[in-house]
């Protein structure tokens, strides 16, 4: 399939990158990683201006990541539930849900660049649980530019190294945010510790 779409992508243009990069945001697999360092890599030989890539990218990812959530918009639990069990995903869901109470918003900017797997679950429970439009938009669009930003430029920097590059970054984003949740953990820690909450009070004997 990834030589199919990528095919795709050479004879019609950006218009195919449109279409994947919407698909891939509403939670259908696609091999988007690989097009946008593809994308990144035409930029860098002249074959496509950067501000094409980063408006057709961002507009597609922005595109898809709104049909998730109006679907749970006007779905509900109940097309989430349908969803996951017709085609699985009741682990990632409930990954995404807990993902959501501990980070808050936060959790929807970094699963549009960082810890993408769960971005079109968090797209539905959004939706489903009445977010509010204008915030989950914000800071969706943010987290999907920077995501495309990013791939375009990784792209055009490793233009002669691209299946390697995207072998890599798919398993770098989860370590990126492992070393960011630890710093986060240390620094509650710290504040707990400095502000004596952390020190035992003494009893009178």
């Amino acid at each position: 399939m990834t030589d199919q779409l990528l095919a795709w992508f050479v004879l019609y243009g950006l218009p195919v990158c449109f279409i994947i990069l919407g698909a891939s945001s509403f939670g259908i697999p696609m091999p988007v990683k690989l097009l946008m360092l593809v994308v990144g890599a035409l930029v860098q030989q002249g074959e496509l201006e950067f501000w094409q890539a980063m408006l057709v990218g961002s507009a597609g990812a922005i595109a898809g990541d709104q049909i998730g959530y109006f679907v749970g918009h006007f779905g509900g639990r109940t097309v989430i539930e349908k969803i996951t069990l017709r085609f699985g995903g009741e682990k990632i869901l409930a990954r995404a849900e807990r993902f959501q109470d501990r980070w808050g918003i936060s959790a929807i900017f970094f699963s549009r660049w960082l810890i993408t797997p769960i971005g079109p679950w968090l797209n539905l429970i959004s939706g489903s649980t009445r977010y509010s439009w204008i915030w989950f938009t914000t800071v969706g669009a943010l987290g999907e530019t920077l995501w495309v930003f990013l791939y375009v430029l990784l792209g055009m920097y490793f233009a002669d190294r691209i299946q390697a590059t995207a072998d890599f970054l798919t398993s770098l984003g989860w370590v990126i945010f492992g070393i960011f949740a630890l710093s986060v953990l240390g620094w509650k820690v710290f504040q707990f510790f400095r502000n004596g909450k952390g020190h035992l009070t003494e009893t009178s004997a």
